[in-house]
């Protein structure tokens, strides 16, 4: 097997950068890439930390991120499953990437920044669904701001129900914990799931 080993081998065989995928790049939020922002319920957030790196999907209605001025995103930390990848990650490196899905468009938009977690009230408050505020918001600064090609979503076809693989013949979260936790109870989980996290959303 031949790897590429250098960032010389990778010009060679890629060229070099189109003049407009260098142009879109902005270190704030621009009129256009304030409405992809505002049009996102889904985020993948991704970190690094000395155990590695991590990715996690983070979502709301409507709008998964608030925009607090035009260098500061604002994203609330949901209620989950309390493993706090992400949230011990940034304690230890700051560093974040953001990865903003559309329903129904291909265009996507990243963000790479740093991130602090805040637990001020007045700020937790604010961001209440149903009355429950998060336990912390994670507050992004923009380094760098950009659409992505939409290739990838038009080759996957994402939003394209007749493309959708039939999901009901996949395993449920009980099913996977059960090939790994001898005893475990699979059925009865995911019997359970739907309304234990429809009651537990905030």
């Amino acid at each position: 097997m031949t790897t590429i080993t250098s960032v010389a081998e990778l010009e060679a065989i890629y060229g070099a950068s189109a003049e407009t995928s260098m142009a879109k790049v902005s270190d704030r939020l621009t009129v256009g890439y304030r409405k992809l922002l505002e049009a996102s319920p889904l985020v993948a957030l991704a970190t690094v930390g000395p155990e590695g790196l991590d990715c996690s999907p983070r979502g709301d209605p409507g709008q998964v991120m608030v925009i607090g001025d035009e260098r500061t995103l604002i994203l609330p930390d949901r209620r989950g499953n309390n493993r706090i990848d992400s949230l011990r990650n940034i304690v230890r490196d700051n560093r974040v990437a953001l990865l903003f899905l559309i329903p129904g468009s291909n265009s996507t938009l990243r963000v790479n920044g740093h991130a602090v977690i805040s637990v001020k009230p007045e700020l937790l408050e604010s961001l209440a669904m149903e009355g429950k505020p998060p336990r912390s918001a994670i507050v992004i600064t923009i380094e760098e701001v950009y659409f992505q090609c939409a290739r990838a979503l038009m080759r996957a076809k994402l939003w394209e129900a007749g493309a959708w693989p039939d999901v009901s013949q996949l395993p449920g979260p009980g099913q996977l914990i059960q090939e790994l936790k001898r005893g475990f109870d699979g059925e009865r989980y995911d019997a359970e799931w739907p309304e234990r996290a429809k009651a537990s959303m905030w």
